[in-house]
């Protein structure tokens, strides 16, 4: 279901029982799409951060570092180790 802004603010509670239900809002303005009601059940969870994670991981997947920018474990703990004892 579409509404404009003005009808979302006017029904939202009737809006919120439909999400609730299973149904997708789509709320636009002027016509144009610019937010989604969903049901919460249905988004990644923000308390165990696997939504997150996950986004974050098939990203980097699709945009690999450049070899100048890879690290190994070792390097990076050094690195950090240096970083430390510069603060002493």
């Amino acid at each position: 279901m579409q509404v404009n802004i003005f009808e979302a603010k006017n029904r939202l509670s009737q809006l919120i029982k439909s999400v609730q239900a299973g149904e997708e809002v789509v709320i636009a303005n002027r016509g144009e799409p610019v937010a989604r009601l969903v049901p919460a059940r249905a988004t990644p969870s923000a308390a165990s951060g696997t939504g997150s994670a996950r986004a974050i991981l098939d990203w980097l997947e699709r945009h690999p570092l450049p070899d100048y920018a890879r690290r190994s474990v070792a390097e990076i703990d050094s690195a950090i180790e240096q970083e430390r004892r510069s603060w002493d």
